[in-house]
């Protein structure tokens, strides 16, 4: 039994109380998912700028009545401290992925995602450091590895930062670093990669690549790759996300405290392969997909043209072992997918 599993049996018959920010999110809604169906008391902290009420319901529909009324939703935005601080109350472990995502929407709005994801972001740590939170875990990015070359990525070489949404989330690490050193904070930051799953929205100008793609080959519409399609992303299906927060939260090792971790599975899917990958999958239900080609265009700024991530700090500190590869999970995004779209 690995140290996830046994975490799991653990939590079950030992409730506490947490606070998801961002928790109608992607990411946050599968945390707070994960957490009810092991019996946790959790706190949602929203302002749906991204997330929405509708995933808050599908969360609700799949764990049941006895599990949802252990969840109180509390409507509210991180840029404000009072707020902040209400909803830290009486919670042990605070899971913290609120933030203005994508860094393209950083190119067009600095100002924004920087009252997001800085202002409120130490918002968050000051609240948690008031109210007496146990543990701080908080979602950082692989973005901020920026033009270092080396592959795999290894959490103590970063590079410089190539758009304000990288700088933000770099800015949140020093900040955590920071809170840890002069106020005995105890803090984790997670670097995600490429992260997807059920209940990723695949609409908008910012839409991730994978439910943007999905939703496109599902109603016929054409597929666009930026550069060559040979920029490769190391793909983490969401419930890898949910296992390293739950083992970073609670983990007893001193060592494993106030550091940062890559987030993925350790390996390389360039966008001409995932296209393949998704055509392949979606083609026995959709068959205008057959001999579909995508089309080319420029690269994008601010884009790192290789990621990949080393997780063995993860594994060896954390006890974080992926659960799922990008195939296994793509075969069960794609499910919610053809359910929901």
């Amino acid at each position: 039994m690995n140290a996830y599993e046994k975490l799991k049996q653990q939590m079950l018959v030992e409730p506490k109380a947490w606070l998801v920010t961002g928790a109608a999110g992607f990411i946050g809604s599968n945390l707070l998912e994960g957490l009810l169906r092991l019996n946790q008391q959790v706190v949602g902290l929203d302002n749906y700028a991204t997330g929405s009420r509708h995933n808050l319901n599908q969360v609700k529909n799949l764990v049941g009545p006895d599990l949802w009324k252990n969840f109180r939703q509390m409507d509210g935005d991180i840029r404000d401290l009072e707020t902040c601080q209400q909803a830290c109350h009486g919670a042990n472990y605070v899971l913290h992925q609120a933030a203005l995502g994508s860094v393209p929407r950083s190119l067009a709005n600095p100002i924004d995602s920087h009252a997001s994801n800085v202002t409120g972001f130490l918002n968050m740590l000051v609240a948690a450091r008031d109210k007496g939170v146990k543990r701080f875990v908080y979602a950082s990015s692989s973005s901020v590895y920026g033009d270092h070359p080396e592959l795999p990525k290894i959490e103590d070489k970063i590079g410089r930062c190539l758009s304000p949404y990288a700088a933000t989330k770099r800015a949140n690490e020093l900040y955590a670093d920071v809170f840890a050193r002069c106020y005995g904070l105890e803090t984790v930051g997670l670097r995600y990669f490429n992260v997807f799953g059920p209940r990723q929205d695949p609409d908008g100008p910012y839409a991730a690549v994978i439910p943007k793609w999905i939703a496109a080959m599902i109603k016929d519409q054409q597929i666009q790759i930026h550069g060559d399609g040979e920029t490769t992303r190391d793909f983490c299906f969401v419930a890898n996300v949910v296992q390293a927060n739950l083992l970073a939260a609670t983990v007893q090792n001193t060592e494993a405290i106030n550091e940062v971790y890559n987030v993925a599975v350790c390996a390389r899917t360039s966008l001409n392969q995932l296209f393949t990958l998704l055509r392949e999958n979606l083609e026995a239900n959709f068959p205008h997909l057959k001999d579909r080609m995508p089309v080319y265009a420029d690269f994008r700024v601010g884009d790192v043209l290789h990621s990949e991530a080393n997780i063995s700090k993860a594994s060896h500190l954390l006890g974080y072992q992926p659960s799922h590869t990008i195939q296994q999970g793509l075969l069960e995004a794609l499910d919610w997918y053809r359910q929901n779209l």
